[in-house]
């Protein structure tokens, strides 16, 4: 089978709000810490091999700051400038934003997609609608660029709403799955082409994290 279009999902560096354990919202979020933009510059220099050797025809990232900047360290690798795409931005956390996720959670008993039609805050989003508004522009952006290779840097929300999307689950499936992505892992999809013509989403990479190994 023949590969006609690739999606490769590349997770935001370390971030502040990661490792204080907040909600990085707008307000919450305060950008990469060091320890991200290493790990950051190894995947750019990773991403930046393979842009040499196959092209990505395109690259898009959200509009948060900890992935802005990470875009901006890829994006100078690669020669590419990141089209900035607003729903693929983070779960809105309306009030919670910059809050901590041990009390967001006491509060909302769990995460928000353990009940997935509620918000976790007031003008907070639930889930679903998270999703489908990421998965409407996931899939914008693949329709765009069909047959072509795209990048898009992520938050792990993005990883997981375009694992559901391309498996074909509904978003109304609730937490009865979840994938985890580490801090500037990356995860591929390939569209594959058969005999009959028929194109068939493939998963060839989770949570890609072997350029940040050291010997």
């Amino acid at each position: 089978m023949s590969v006609a279009t690739e999606l490769v999902l590349a997770r935001h560096g370390e971030s502040h709000c990661n490792v204080a354990g907040i909600a990085g919202g707008e307000r919450g979020c305060t950008g990469l810490n060091e320890h991200g933009r290493e790990q950051v510059r190894r995947l750019a220099a990773r991403l930046a091999d393979e842009h040499r050797r196959r092209p990505f025809a395109a690259f898009y990232g959200s509009p948060r700051r900890r992935v802005r900047e990470t875009s901006e360290i890829i994006g100078a690798a690669l020669g590419l400038t990141a089209v900035i795409v607003d729903d693929l931005r983070h779960l809105d956390h309306g009030a919670a934003d910059g809050r901590p996720w041990s009390e967001i959670n006491r509060d909302a008993d769990g995460p928000a997609q353990n009940h997935p039609d509620r918000p976790i805050a007031a003008g907070a989003e639930s889930w679903n609608r998270y999703l489908r508004r990421t998965t409407a522009a996931l899939r914008d952006i693949l329709d765009r660029h069909s047959g072509q290779r795209v990048l898009v840097a992520a938050h792990g929300e993005t990883v997981e709403a375009a694992h559901l999307m391309l498996l074909g689950m509904p978003v109304t499936a609730g937490p009865a799955v979840g994938f985890l992505s580490a801090n500037a892992g990356l995860s591929r999809w390939e569209q594959h082409v058969g005999r009959f013509s028929v194109p068939v989403w493939m998963l060839a990479a989770h949570n890609d994290c072997g350029h940040l190994q050291t010997s």
